[in-house]
């Protein structure tokens, strides 16, 4: 069976060395120094001037919305409008802390949400805040989505999970709105076995984030910036050691997640070259099977691969790849499939007598399924793909 994922970590037997090692000689495994240095490397990476890690990619998404609330750039009732095809922690928060989420369709020419999916929806709908999904390493027209965002005045998210290293406009993703979350759990693109973390280049934003990480409090602050809160809310030095400014939840990650981090990302650079290369050789194959709808990507610089998604033309083609696949490779559901699909949001909608449709997110639903794409694939695992990915002709 080829899996999705072969190994926790890129070269696991030297990074869990590394990592027993790191844990008998440390002192502390509470977020430290380690935490702070894989942030400042992880930003420099990314080329955003703030990062904040949690414990993983959907506290980061949590912490986010959360944070946005606080600074009062949202309020209860506000409409979020999100990717249809997206993993359901994005839209949790967005019902849990009270905002009205909003469905965008994807368009299966990208299996992202386009510019013209979101005008359609702003035809009808008057959305704060879009919470895009750049989903398996792809992505929409993201510059004309930043450019109606724009101007229509709507704060631009961007959850990155799935595409770390895809560039557009020779531009990385997850760099062109206002925040971006990324996850690093085991089997994305650079794994701490659970962690996540928010990049954005908003210094308030960045300062909001940090308390809302760690219960509220002020500590993880700039010294002046906490002397600060301190005098305005007129607290002495002893009861400021437990007092909490902001709501704010507990999603530190440790010492282990740091360290896990950089040892990592010392490998990204080859990481997404592999999952590029064994892209552009499934790619090379899947274009010219009739059977098959492939997002474009040629509006992209760099695709930066997560899974390669196969969304089939009809349900006999469907079962009978899906039948052709499963028994030798292990495959999933494109990402969560349409979440208006899924029973928690089927749940939310009827309970606030709400009806989205959303066609092309339900295609992919019900007619499509990803397979590995992981740096670790062989030559023989990666020929045995390409193989099942030829037309196949029923006799």
């Amino acid at each position: 069976m080829i899996k999705l994922m072969k190994s926790s970590f890129y070269k696991e037997e030297e990074t869990k060395r590394k990592l027993c090692d790191f844990i008998m000689q440390s002192k502390k495994l509470s977020n430290g120094e380690k935490c702070a240095e894989f942030q400042k490397v992880f930003s420099n990476y990314q080329g955003r001037k703030y990062a904040v890690l949690y414990s993983s990619g959907s506290a980061a998404n949590m912490a986010l919305i959360q944070a946005l609330i606080n600074l009062k750039y949202l309020k209860k009732g506000d409409k979020v409008g999100f990717s249809a095809v997206t993993w359901p922690t994005n839209v949790m928060p967005l019902i849990q802390l009270g905002l009205d989420p909003v469905p965008i369709d994807i368009s299966l020419s990208t299996l992202n949400v386009n510019s013209e999916n979101l005008l359609e929806v702003l035809n009808k709908e008057d959305i704060k805040v879009l919470f895009i999904t750049n989903i398996l390493g792809f992505c929409g027209d993201l510059d004309k989505i930043t450019e109606i965002c724009k101007e229509k005045n709507i704060i631009l998210l961007e959850d990155n999970c799935e595409s770390l290293g895809s560039k557009i406009k020779n531009k990385n993703l997850g760099n062109f709105g206002l925040a971006s979350t990324f996850s690093f759990f085991v089997g994305h693109h650079l794994s701490t076995i659970e962690g996540g973390m928010v990049c954005t280049d908003d210094e308030g934003l960045y300062d909001m984030l940090l308390m809302v990480r760690a219960h509220g409090w002020n500590r993880d602050l700039e010294l002046e910036k906490a002397k600060d809160l301190k005098v305005d809310y007129g607290i002495n030095d002893f009861n400021n050691l437990y007092t909490f400014f902001q709501l704010a939840y507990n999603l530190r990650p440790t010492e282990i997640t740091g360290f896990l981090g950089l040892e990592q990302i010392k490998y990204i650079e080859e990481i997404t070259k592999k999952r590029n290369e064994n892209f552009k050789e499934f790619y090379s194959v899947a274009e010219k099977n009739e059977d098959l709808v492939i997002p474009k990507a040629g509006h992209m610089d760099f695709v930066s691969n997560f899974a390669f998604p196969l969304v089939f033309r009809s349900p006999e083609m469907f079962n009978k790849y899906k039948s052709l696949f499963e028994s030798e490779v292990e495959i999933r559901p494109i990402v969560s499939g349409s979440i208006i699909q899924q029973p928690f949001f089927v749940n939310y909608m009827n309970e606030n007598d709400k009806n989205y449709t959303c066609p092309n997110a339900e295609k992919l639903h019900f007619l499509g399924f990803y397979f590995p794409n992981n740096p670790e694939l062989t030559r023989e695992e990666i020929d045995f793909i390409l193989s099942l990915l030829h037309k196949q002709i029923s006799t």
